[in-house]
């Protein structure tokens, strides 16, 4: 361990591995976001963080048993010579829920603002919300672990990377769900992405990768273009 802290290698590969799992983790911020925008303070802010903290057990969990997580990206069976891992499985039905959870609450969303329907129990609601947490903490952890493992050789700097990472995820997810909350042309923009990222962890699990980087340029440029856009209308409502 203290050979690390000497090492430039080491030090290099916590930046690296560090900056990854942020980029990695803004899908999960963009779905925690969307997913608390539906329930009242102070629930929301508690969903928020019982979801993090699950975040990073998780994660912290996978990282103790790596030889199993390897394991996982090993063939169970084969469909017409197309081979499946259970990384493979869990990131398929992990790209199916984000899309059918998307789907649904893009319903809901224009649904309830034209027939003005009543949302569900606020107890429900939560209870609701912390297992779709939980869910898709665990299709984004195996995805990010199994990126960590390839990265670095070293546990003490793949924990480290992944509790700096959640610590920045936890600073910015509150000022992400505010945003979201207050803006509902947002949360609809947020809604399409997550079907975006649902697709492309759908395209992972049989084996067509699509890269990151186009899908992160998407939402940057779409998010720049919104913030304009709630510039422009606050500026327009202001007395003159």
């Amino acid at each position: 361990m203290i050979d690390l802290i000497y090492s430039p290698e080491a030090w290099a590969a916590l930046l690296t591995l560090t900056a990854l799992e942020i980029v990695l983790g803004i899908d999960n911020i963009i779905f925690l976001s969307v997913l608390v925008s539906r329930i009242p303070e102070p629930q929301a802010t508690r969903a928020r963080q019982i979801g993090l903290a699950l975040a990073l057990i998780f994660r912290l969990l996978l990282l103790s048993v790596l030889v199993w997580l390897i394991g996982l990206t090993a063939p169970v069976f084969s469909i017409a010579g197309q081979s499946f891992s259970w990384r493979d499985i869990i990131l398929i039905a992990g790209g199916l829920f984000l899309i059918a959870k998307a789907t649904h609450e893009i319903h809901a969303e224009v649904e309830a603002r034209e027939a003005g329907h009543k949302g569900p129990d606020v107890r429900t609601a939560f209870a609701w919300v912390i297992v779709q947490i939980v869910i898709v903490d665990l299709v984004f952890s195996i995805d990010s672990i199994i990126t960590a493992i390839g990265m670095a050789k070293d546990i003490e700097i793949m924990v480290a990377a992944v509790l700096i990472a959640m610590l920045i995820m936890y600073v910015s997810s509150g000022p992400v769900a505010r945003f979201v909350s207050e803006h509902p042309t947002t949360k609809m923009l947020a809604l399409a992405f997550l079907v975006l990222i649902g697709v492309a962890l759908v395209a992972d699990g049989f084996a067509f990768h699509i890269p990151r980087g186009y899908i992160y340029f998407a939402i940057l440029f779409s998010g720049a273009v919104e913030f304009f856009n709630v510039l422009a209308k606050r500026n327009r409502v202001k007395p003159q």
